[in-house]
């Protein structure tokens, strides 16, 4: 049996993650050859994966990077099986190293196939899985180029990532806050302006079927009923619609017997208050639309104007799970 040097033992485990003990028995494995213990290890990383194949992979870290002159970001999530192996320092070294690696990269294919410490990236995780004896996977690959790129990660569980048209004062203020507001509200769309009429209509149909059905049982209970909205999206607010609730503002305030010449003081409050009734879609899942969330009384689309002449071009977030 070859002599196992504690050196070399200590060589292998930096230069694959493994433990001391796999380390030594796969040196001894391969006669004390380097990289045919490499191999040793990646084949027992092999029959791992092979095994755990089946298995989530739903844990881990998300990662977001963005190259040094700011125009390209990536996202990637590292997906592990457990929480206590996506929290491990060494795992989120890991993820860090493949997120600089992938801002080389436009997809998840050609990074996979990457070169990574003299193997693939898809070769390091199957290693790795045989390490740490559990399946790991690249779970999520997003990529943003733009004049300028910002970016946000939220305790390695949810990464963002913002183009924008142009980069301008206190760019890397208005990249975090937005990166971070796509990370906390989970917007889909960039505008109300984006999203397919056919969704819109689906999705007002059973919006207002199940407040409905809630006002039911809160009426039972003798509860106040929420208010059934006639719209959720502001691509449904034609100037037709707007019309028609201006009169109806009017007619309410005849009603009420308010006195016609502060009409106009009242109209824009009661406006205001329909359209914000009837966009609630947007405010979901529409980037510009959301009310931002360090300034609720303003929208993301107003924060991003205060900068000046720039706007979004692109986001993309990625997340656990």
């Amino acid at each position: 049996m070859a002599k196992i040097a504690a050196a070399e033992v200590n060589k292998l485990r930096k230069a694959t993650g493994a433990g001391m003990m796999d380390c030594k028995k796969a040196l001894v494995e391969a006669e004390g050859d380097f990289d045919k213990a490499i191999e040793v290890l990646r084949k027992k990383g092999q029959k791992v994966a092979a095994k755990r194949a089946d298995r989530e992979s739903s844990e881990g870290a998300a990662v977001a990077k963005v190259n040094a002159d700011q125009t390209k970001g990536v996202a990637i999530v590292l997906g592990c099986e457990t929480d206590f192996v996506g929290k491990n320092e060494n795992f989120l070294q890991l993820a860090s190293e493949l997120g600089d690696l992938a801002l080389n990269f436009d997809n998840k294919e050609e990074f996979l196939a990457a070169d990574f410490g003299g193997m693939t990236v898809a070769e390091k995780l199957v290693e790795q899985t045989g390490v740490i004896g559990e399946k790991l996977d690249i779970n999520a690959f997003e990529t943003v180029t733009a004049a300028y790129v910002g970016s946000y990660v939220h305790i390695n569980k949810i990464a963002a990532i913002v183009g924008f048209s142009q980069k301008v004062d206190n760019a890397e203020t208005l990249g975090k806050d937005v990166a971070m507001q796509i990370a906390s509200m989970g917007a889909s769309s960039l505008s109300y302006k984006d999203l397919d009429p056919a969704f819109v209509a689906s999705e007002t149909e059973a919006r207002i079927a199940e407040i409905e059905k809630g006002n039911i049982e809160l009426g039972r209970l003798g509860k106040t009923l929420k208010n059934v909205p006639q719209y959720i999206s502001m691509s449904q607010i034609t100037p037709e619609v707007l019309a028609k609730a201006e009169e109806d503002a009017k007619a309410e305030l005849q009603a009420e017997g308010k006195p016609e010449k502060i009409w106009d003081k009242i109209l824009p409050g009661k406006m205001d208050r329909f359209i914000s009734d009837n966009t609630t879609l947007d405010k979901e899942m529409c980037l510009l639309d959301q009310s931002f969330i360090k300034d609720e009384k303003k929208n993301v689309a107003d924060y991003v104007s205060s900068y000046g002449d720039v706007t979004i071009t692109e986001f993309k977030r990625v997340t656990l799970g």
